[in-house]
């Protein structure tokens, strides 16, 4: 049965099979002419808007000179044969590569392996328009011709740089420089390629070029980080230092500056942080083209040529040194932040135990208030039996002589005198009985009367 109803499919099984037909390499045969560019599209680090739209306009206006339909605009490859030449375009992540093909006739003499390029055929309007975009441009010569080393010494102008043979049926030459012409230079020796494997193999071989050098832009990222990580890791031995002086300086009774310690190093913390975030990006993107590169490289199946450097050799040289002081500005944006992290988080500790000190230093001042007040409390109740024994003697007294003018057989003065040790007496026990009752009454936690808790030690 043939699944041929499209609710039977998840949306995405047919883009994602195709996704890894979608980057075919060309097929060459016999002497072959390449030119291959890359056109990155980002000015001064920073992405410009709508950068596949951008490639695409490019290739639009290209397609447009010659009259030719260009591809839509989700496309991320696109092939034509305009007769003169054939170009292969393909847009990437950061970057879009036009790689111009022409077939010879007969091969070119070494020496002048590249006059006949196919970039000729472009117009030199649409060139100009890639001005300050160019990431890479270079020639590709495969020929089906002998030569020795010393006749391709001489067609790189004797900067031979490194060579290899590839599954022992290519020998690839290259010097890895940019030429006067601005372009730079492969040579490709077709020792008994079968079908398709000298596109794949050219592929391979551009690839290598392409990623290496979107590997270096994380270089110039790596050497301006230096002066600013410098910058931030004497801050932060100086507020280190700051921050050892304030805690002498504490022990011996001056003044405390945690709080203002802690603001600098929060802006210096904030500080490595967007430094951080202004490198991922490219230290990541460099990584991952590093790695692209040492697989590329894999493929060729490199064997010396006697006397010559392989790529393996010529890269390992030159671009890993690179890779590693990007590698090496990592590490060191990431050992910096965690050490920032480190005091941030000692010096909060310390903080948070002088307000804790401040906090037991508040409730101790309440204690010694609360025992004031007590003091002054029995200070008052002492007056206030006089008080009360005062008014409730008058009291009786009027009672007394009420009776008295009842005709009672009262003496007021003399009961009004002997009820004064009594009156006094029992006032001074019923306070004191309210007193012990008000003290066996449980009480509010007093450091959730102050809204705080402190913590042991």
């Amino acid at each position: 049965m043939a699944i041929v109803h499209t609710n039977l499919n998840h949306l995405l099984r047919i883009p994602l099979a195709a996704e890894i037909h979608s980057r075919p390499s060309l097929r060459l045969t016999g002497h072959e002419q390449l030119t291959h560019l890359a056109v990155y599209l980002r000015e001064n680090g920073n992405p410009l808007l709508e950068h596949a739209g951008r490639q695409h306009e490019l290739l639009a206006a290209l397609c447009l000179h010659f009259g030719v339909a260009g591809p839509t605009r989700d496309a991320r490859y696109f092939f034509h044969d305009f007769g003169s030449f054939r170009l292969q375009w393909e847009s990437h992540t950061e970057f879009a590569t036009y790689t111009f093909a022409e077939r010879l006739d007969a091969p070119l003499p070494l020496e002048r392996a590249f006059d006949q390029v196919p970039l000729r055929h472009v117009p030199e309007e649409w060139l100009q328009s890639l001005a300050g975009r160019i990431m890479v441009a270079t020639h590709v010569a495969m020929t089906k011709s002998g030569a020795t080393m010393s006749d391709m010494g001489r067609a790189f102008g004797g900067n031979l740089a490194a060579g290899c043979d590839s599954h022992d049926f290519a020998r690839v030459w290259t010097d890895f420089a940019i030429a006067p012409d601005g372009f730079g230079r492969v040579i490709i020796q077709d020792l008994g390629m079968q079908y398709q494997q000298a596109g794949r193999l050219v592929q391979r071989v551009l690839e290598v070029e392409t990623y290496r050098m979107m590997a270096l832009l994380g270089l110039p990222h790596a050497q301006q980080s230096a002066p600013v990580l410098n910058a931030i890791e004497d801050d932060l031995v100086r507020l280190t230092a700051g921050m050892t002086d304030s805690i002498q300086r504490v022990a011996e009774g001056g003044p405390n500056e945690e709080r203002e310690l802690l603001q600098k190093l929060t802006a210096l913390a904030a500080r490595m942080e967007k430094q951080a975030l202004d490198n991922s990006y490219r230290f990541a993107a460099s990584k991952a083209y590093y790695r692209l590169v040492l697989a590329r490289i894999d493929e060729l199946r490199e064997t010396r040529v006697e006397g010559i450097p392989t790529v393996r050799e010529f890269m390992d040289r030159r671009l890993a040194p690179a890779m590693n002081t990007c590698e090496s500005t990592v590490r060191r944006q990431e050992e910096l932040a965690e050490r920032i992290a480190r005091t941030n988080a000692l010096l909060r500790t310390r903080v948070g135990i002088v307000q804790e000190q401040q906090n037991r230093d508040i409730l101790e001042s309440l204690n010694t208030r609360a025992a004031q007040q007590l003091r002054l409390q029995q200070a008052v109740e002492g007056l206030s039996v006089v008080a009360i024994s005062y008014y409730s003697i008058g009291l009786l007294s009027y009672v007394g002589k009420a009776a008295k003018a009842a005709g009672m057989p009262v003496n007021p003065d003399i009961a009004t005198g002997a009820l004064i040790p009594l009156i006094v007496g029992l006032v001074w026990l019923g306070l004191r009985r309210m007193h012990h009752r008000m003290s066996a009454r449980p009480t509010p936690d007093r450091e959730a009367v102050m809204g705080v808790r402190v913590r042991p030690g």
